[in-house]
């Protein structure tokens, strides 16, 4: 998680940036009341991630349904990765690189006991899209006009 928090966006790749994108416009719906999946539905499509669409709006919900506390998303045009945002990004990349284990281990302290199980299976989902579409986040520090 503290690679991401607090960074600048342009300093994160792209993958993580749809990521940050995704969840703050998720957000950003439920507050106009309106869908999220259909409002991010271009999106996901323009970058190939249309297939992910279910399993990250399903995560989003499990999230806002059954978060042991009120996740803090940052508005759109935020230039820097909030708490909980980092939190998400560092999850799909401990489910990747360290499998189940660490991201359960991480989503007991921040979900109810019976969530933890649907979210993780929503979250690999998400992360297998991410790989399909070849913008799986990386935590390393994009360069410069590279478009990463």
């Amino acid at each position: 998680m503290y690679q991401f928090v607090d960074r600048p966006l342009e300093s994160l790749d792209c993958g993580c940036r749809f990521l940050v994108w995704s969840m703050r416009a998720w957000v950003t719906s439920m507050g106009q009341h309106t869908c999220p999946a259909q409002a991010l539905a271009p999106a996901f499509a323009r970058w190939r991630m249309i297939g992910g669409l279910q399993a990250f709006h399903r995560t989003m919900l499990l999230f806002n349904r059954d978060a042991l506390e009120t996740f803090g998303f940052a508005p759109l045009a935020c230039s820097r990765v909030s708490e909980h945002e980092a939190i998400i990004l560092s999850l799909l990349m401990a489910l990747r690189d360290n499998g189940a284990g660490t991201a359960r281990d991480t989503l007991e302290l921040i979900l109810q006991e019976d969530a933890v199980g649907d979210l993780l299976d929503s979250l690999s989902k998400v992360g297998a899209a991410l790989a399909v579409a070849g913008i799986f986040p990386s935590d390393t520090v994009a360069a410069p006009g590279s478009g990463n």
